[in-house]
């Protein structure tokens, strides 16, 4: 579906109001919807006006996450949401840092928020997937897909997580998760580092009292 259509049915807008709106013929919508004809580049920044939505999205393919963008403008639009606290939060990779993650006193426009972060996550994932074509990284990534279902909420699972994040610096050194996960971190990251040191070894003989 084009965005277009989708702005459309969003709001309940029928295709002869908008060409009222624009001073065109009903048909142009018509044909614009079905692909048949491109959105003349004069009626863009109209259209943009009129929904608050940016000019791209108006005549591509929307995915999901395009679709949530959407309707976190037509809440803006709509609701006009005001923030009335920030929590903390924190940004992710090499310049990692804490962000004011805002709240606002419309409870849509909470969730919409949240409904992004995971679809971003989603669309990630499956061009991650979609690369994919070794049978072992598929049983890899099974396996990963298993554990995260039945075992991610487990304390095990999130430290494990978190230590491959300080690992790979997507987790900065002063980010703590108390005393029990640092105690975990202080034995976890030793190992990773002395087994990338030998990984490219047939055989390693990992003397575990090294990290007593």
């Amino acid at each position: 579906m084009i965005g277009l259509e989708y702005i459309l049915q969003l709001y309940g807008m029928q295709h002869q109001d908008l060409a009222e709106k624009l001073g065109i013929r009903k048909q142009n919508i018509n044909l614009w919807i079905k692909g048949k004809q491109d959105i003349s580049k004069k009626f863009l920044p109209a259209l943009s006006d009129m929904f608050g939505i940016d000019e791209s999205y108006f005549q591509r393919e929307l995915d999901d996450l395009d679709k949530l963008f959407i309707q976190k403008e037509k809440i803006k639009k709509d609701l006009k949401p005001i923030i009335v606290r920030n929590n903390i939060g924190l940004s992710l990779g090499k310049d990692a840092d804490l962000i004011d993650v805002p709240i606002y006193d419309v409870e849509e426009m909470n969730k919409i928020e949240i409904e992004i972060e995971k679809a971003i996550i989603i669309s990630d994932f499956k061009k991650f997937v979609s690369k994919i074509n070794d049978t072992n990284e598929i049983l890899r990534y099974k396996q990963l897909n298993i554990i995260l279902n039945k075992h991610g909420n487990e304390e095990t699972v999130i430290d494990t997580i978190d230590g491959l994040s300080h690992h790979y610096d997507i987790l900065p050194d002063w980010v703590s998760g108390g005393l029990v996960q640092d105690k975990f971190l202080q034995d976890f990251l030793p190992l990773l580092k002395y087994y990338e040191k030998f990984k490219d070894l047939k055989d390693i003989d990992i003397d575990i009292d090294t990290f007593d």
